[in-house]
């Protein structure tokens, strides 16, 4: 059994799900409901305020716990659609005896091969960890960021939070506009931003986070089947 540890934010657990279905149909052509895996979703709320910094221990424990519950339910690995989680990957995956997928890992393997100069897209704990630059340094990625083009994702996140799809789209539109001049390639590294992101292509190579996690846990799903 799939066991997913969403809820951050809570807006994004189900178009997370509506992707990993979407990933069944795609990866081994599920039509019928009984094709489909099982999976216990846990939306588990966490101490993520988009207008303060970080209390990193109250975080990190909440994940934790969040993860411990949904590992008593009795499911084969866990896999967690949210990119700031990962900043505590290691404390996680310690914390528990079945695997625990990692979202970074499996963005950093969708990069397209050409990409030149990538940017993150991410909420700002996210960013100032480091564990995309890390990733990206390792496979000869220049990365790029811009004080105002984060100013611009908080608010996009904030909007989308608060339930402003609107305004958060209009500001989606500005930034993109903006990337397009300067890099080739951007991570979207927030589940909030796959509110705004699945509406926009175009110049830009989009590599979606939540997409390639979606695709490891029906691949991971698979091989455990077999």
């Amino acid at each position: 059994m799939i066991g997913i540890l969403a809820g951050m934010g809570p807006k994004s657990t189900g178009p997370f799900v509506d992707k990993t279905v979407d990933q069944c149909q795609k990866i081994y052509g599920a039509v019928n409901d009984i094709d489909f895996p099982h999976m216990m979703i846990y939306s588990c709320p966490t101490p993520f305020y988009i207008d303060r910094p970080l209390n990193h221990k109250d975080m990190e424990m909440a994940i934790i716990n969040g993860a411990k519950r949904l590992e008593k339910t009795g499911v084969d690995f866990i896999a967690i659609p949210c990119n700031t989680a990962h900043v505590y990957f290691d404390q996680v995956k310690n914390s528990l005896s079945i695997p625990l997928l990692n979202m970074v890992e499996e963005t950093i393997k969708r990069v397209p091969e050409h990409s030149k100069k990538v940017a993150l897209l991410a909420t700002t704990p996210t960013v100032q960890s480091g564990i995309f630059q890390e990733a990206l340094a390792k496979e000869g990625y220049e990365f790029l960021h811009q004080d105002d083009w984060q100013t611009c994702i908080n608010q996009i996140i904030e909007k989308i939070k608060q339930g402003q799809i609107g305004e958060s789209l209009e500001l989606w539109d500005e930034l993109y506009l903006q990337l397009a001049d300067t890099i080739d390639t951007a991570i979207i590294a927030c589940t909030d931003l796959n509110v705004v992101t699945d509406k926009k292509s175009g110049d830009i190579s989009l590599v979606d986070s939540s997409t390639c996690l979606a695709e490891a846990i029906v691949h991971k799903y698979l091989s455990l089947k077999n």
